[in-house]
């Protein structure tokens, strides 16, 4: 649990956002390593319930939780369901949710998981650790589907080559490791200029998202964040890339009421929506030059905030 396995990105920036105070209660819905809800307890003489999907986090996370007994609670389960799981313990509402999305620096660093190529481990990628695996997903998905995929939630101009020179090798061999992709996916794409990132990377964030369902646990966990948010609470979200970002942004702008207006020959308020939400970073909060330097994995992050209105607020 120390900062040499792990260090939060923009910890500071988040727990200031939710602005911990004695008596609260937190929810940290991507618990990891525990950077933000150790953080929060610091701040605040408050209460923390953290939420992993990953067995793993939730195990090595048992020794924060006897270090701040009894004010930290861990959930195994996924941040999407956070309404149901706070019910489940018989908590109504909190007064701040943090939520940090993507790949934890444990999961990243270890080659077992197959989240990165960096070391060549089995093609897995599962947060949970069951279900379909990523090498399930590359043997199994038909061409069309897998070049689907790698353009919609990796962005890549050669998705189309990308699938062809997978489903090409898959026809002599299963593909069963992170280096086996990772050179096939280079191959595909060519090489890159000298301060590109590596040919693979958007093909292994494409499949991470695609086993994960990430997009989908996003939108659930924003509506569920608003949901169980008390007036006034706050909802802090660090994203990592343009996809997670902008589905946070608009999530926030329509339930702030700043989605565009309706046509000028509608009947007057129609397509109007009461705000449930104050915008508080129309722009999103970068991490400063000190923290890129010390941590390059904060490089890419974006912090966005937004604050639950009251029953006045919302009129």
């Amino acid at each position: 649990m120390s900062g040499a396995r792990h260090v939060p990105v923009m910890a500071r920036e988040v727990v200031d956002a939710l602005q911990p105070r004695d008596g609260g209660r937190y929810l940290d819905g991507t618990f990891g390593a525990g950077g933000y809800t150790a953080a929060m307890l610091d701040r605040a003489d408050c209460q923390v319930i953290a939420i992993d999907r990953d067995p793993d986090a939730i195990a090595a996370g048992r020794v924060l939780a006897e270090r701040y007994a009894p004010r930290l609670r861990l959930i195994e389960g996924r941040f999407g369901d956070m309404a149901e799981l706070l019910s489940a313990e018989g908590v109504e509402d909190v007064h701040g949710v943090a939520l940090d999305l993507g790949v934890s620096s444990m999961q990243f660093d270890q080659p077992g998981r197959g989240f990165s190529f960096r070391a060549s481990g089995p093609l897995d990628m599962r947060m949970e650790k069951s279900g379909q695996s990523a090498a399930d997903l590359v043997n199994e998905a038909d061409e069309t589907e897998l070049a689907d995929i790698i353009w919609r939630y990796g962005e890549e101009r050669r998705s189309r080559r990308v699938a062809r020179s997978i489903v090409e090798t898959r026809r002599t061999r299963r593909i069963e490791t992170t280096g086996e992709l990772a050179e096939i996916v280079r191959r595909a794409v060519g090489p890159q200029g000298r301060d590109e990132s590596d040919p693979a990377t958007r093909t292994f964030q494409a499949l991470r998202i695609a086993v994960n369902d990430e997009l989908g646990e996003l939108k659930r966990g924003l509506a569920a964040a608003e949901q169980v948010l008390a007036p006034g609470g706050r909802l802090a979200v660090v994203s990592f890339h343009s996809l997670e970002d902008r589905a946070v942004k608009e999530f926030v702008r329509a339930r702030a009421g700043r989605t565009p207006g309706p046509s000028r020959h509608a009947p007057p308020g129609a397509g109007a929506r009461t705000a449930t939400l104050r915008d508080l970073s129309r722009k999103p909060v970068l991490p400063s030059d000190e923290e890129v330097a010390a941590n390059p994995r904060a490089r890419s992050a974006r912090l966005r905030v937004a604050e639950k209105l009251g029953a006045e607020g919302a009129a």
